[in-house]
């Protein structure tokens, strides 16, 4: 299990950013941005999603499906922990748990049904949705759901945003405390570009820039309950949906 939590310095609801000098914010953003680890960020987002792309193009295409995780996990904590830095915590304390329940059913109830009429649209105007509904291979129902919450949302939450994000909270982390909200906000829509880039590379498709919007929900969700339990929930929770909806639809 891995054990996480937030440094005392980074960029969170529980932990404002400390008072500095104030000076203008243009002025002084490239002296306070971690620009060392923006960089390494990059590099490792980059080399990870080649990485699988190549893999889903080779011989070993069909093992993807499992391997694709381990590399997402795998890039994601190996420079963390080579570095000796924290990792965001999962969120499995009964405090954790509770508001992160909270938000999550809200955040359901808002965007399921939002995403029902999306896709009805889609169908409507002869588009291809963003991802193709793929039925279970030989595994069963019940082997597909765990592999969904187990494997495909933890892995991708660990990377997107308990990696990419997380850093860029943390590059960003001197920053003057007025900028707080709207630097939470660039880090949300950086991972959430990074998250559809990743798919419209892997699988070939441009209709997969959609992937965006709840790439930004699960941004949200990681800025709001301060840990990455909401996100894969969610994550896990709107594959599901989408499937079943998708599955309807096709």
């Amino acid at each position: 299990m891995l054990k996480m939590s937030y440094p005392s310095r980074q960029l969170s609801v529980a932990n404002p950013l400390p008072a500095i000098e104030s000076a203008p914010f243009f002025g002084i953003r490239l002296k306070r941005l971690n620009t060392r680890l923006l960089m390494e960020t990059a590099l490792v987002t980059i080399v990870a999603i080649l990485a699988i792309k190549v893999l889903d193009e080779s011989s070993l295409s069909r093992a993807v499906w499992f391997m694709a995780p381990g590399i997402l996990i795998a890039a994601a904590l190996i420079p963390t922990a080579i570095k000796g830095n924290k990792f965001p915590k999962i969120g499995f304390d009964a405090k954790q748990i509770k508001l992160t329940l909270r938000v999550l059913c809200w955040t359901c109830a808002v965007v399921f049904p939002a995403m029902f009429g999306g896709m009805w649209l889609l169908k409507s105007y002869g588009l291809h949705l963003p991802l193709r509904p793929v039925p279970p291979q030989g595994q069963g129902w019940v082997g597909w759901l765990l592999y969904q919450f187990m494997y495909v949302s933890v892995a991708e939450e660990v990377f997107f945003r308990g990696y990419v994000q997380n850093n860029i909270l943390k590059s960003t982390s001197a920053i003057i405390q007025e900028r707080r909200r709207l630097l939470q906000w660039i880090s949300i829509i950086i991972s959430a570009a990074c998250f559809a880039a990743a798919h419209i590379i892997v699988q070939g498709e441009i209709i997969s820039v959609l992937i965006f919007l709840p790439g930004l929900i699960l941004g949200w969700l990681f800025i709001r309950t301060r840990s990455l339990l909401a996100p894969i929930l969610f994550h896990g929770l709107a594959n599901t949906y989408y499937f079943c909806v998708a599955a309807v639809f096709v």
